[in-house]
């Protein structure tokens, strides 16, 4: 994220902060794409969509369209169907990690029952454990 100037890029900054900062800028090789000042590789989103536009308003082939955008064939359907279910924000990829605390509310109602606090993490573990022994009998 440094610039020929000395300091941060805001523009790559501004991208990682929204989760839309291509990892690897170097593999886009779409000569269209890399001709004109306007399309940045370093856009995950902007790559994305052109990759997408390419094979479906010019026709390329899905392997020659995810290539030279630097993306494997699962990765161009992939983004074709967050495009056409979501529009521009399907193709932000989503946030890392779990989706919520799933876990952690079973501690309440287990302390209300039993009288005994549970940590989330031991009641993690135990759920665990419990589907281990109980997928080997099956």
């Amino acid at each position: 994220m440094v610039r020929r100037h000395g300091g941060p890029d805001p523009k790559e900054a501004a991208l990682a902060e929204a989760r839309c900062l291509n990892p690897h800028p170097e593999q886009v090789t779409d000569a269209e794409f890399l001709a004109g000042d306007f399309f940045d590789a370093r856009d995950a989103v902007q790559v994305k969509y052109e990759m997408v536009r390419k094979v479906k308003a010019a026709g390329a082939p899905v392997t020659e369209a995810a290539a030279a955008f630097g993306y494997s064939r699962p990765a161009y359907y992939a983004a074709a169907a967050a495009l056409e279910a979501s529009g521009l924000e399907g193709l932000v990829p989503a946030r890392p990690g779990p989706r919520g605390a799933h876990k952690a509310q079973l501690a309440g109602p287990i302390e209300q029952a039993f009288g005994v606090r549970a940590h989330p993490r031991s009641i993690e573990r135990a759920l665990a454990r419990h589907r281990e022994r109980h997928s080997k009998s099956r």
